[in-house]
């Protein structure tokens, strides 16, 4: 089955769902336990998961899930900049490294689903 762009795009509108569940989830994490289990964000947080849920399984439908089941991996990107943006946590050379480390896995998973179509497999 080939690819849609759609597909692709739905997984990485799920990542970012996801990926700022776990941001909220770490702002209310030094709280009492029965404060986060009391409190709006932790539910409303899997309220979102079950959207991402729902995304991901719609996206599924478009394509190969070898070509977009690693997509993610954005999640990496996501949290590295949402955790700078609300946490001000350094975006170092390392954390650089790593992001550019995804996409460009990314991309070579990207390029070999488009050979393998190209050549019928």
């Amino acid at each position: 089955m080939a690819t849609k762009l759609s597909g692709v795009l739905l997984v990485i509108v799920c990542t970012f769902i996801t990926s700022y569940v776990h941001v909220l989830w770490k702002m209310i994490a030094a709280r009492p336990y029965a404060e986060i289990l009391l409190g709006r964000e932790f539910w409303f947080g899997f309220v979102l998961l079950a959207l991402g849920a729902a995304i991901l399984i719609t996206a599924f439908k478009h394509g190969d899930v070898s070509v977009l089941y690693p997509i993610i991996s954005t999640s990496y990107i996501w949290v590295t900049l949402l955790s700078n943006y609300y946490f001000a946590e350094p975006i170092t050379i390392y954390k650089w490294a790593g992001v550019a480390g995804v996409v460009i896995g990314l991309t070579v998973l990207g390029k070999g689903n488009k050979e393998a179509e190209k050549h019928g497999n």
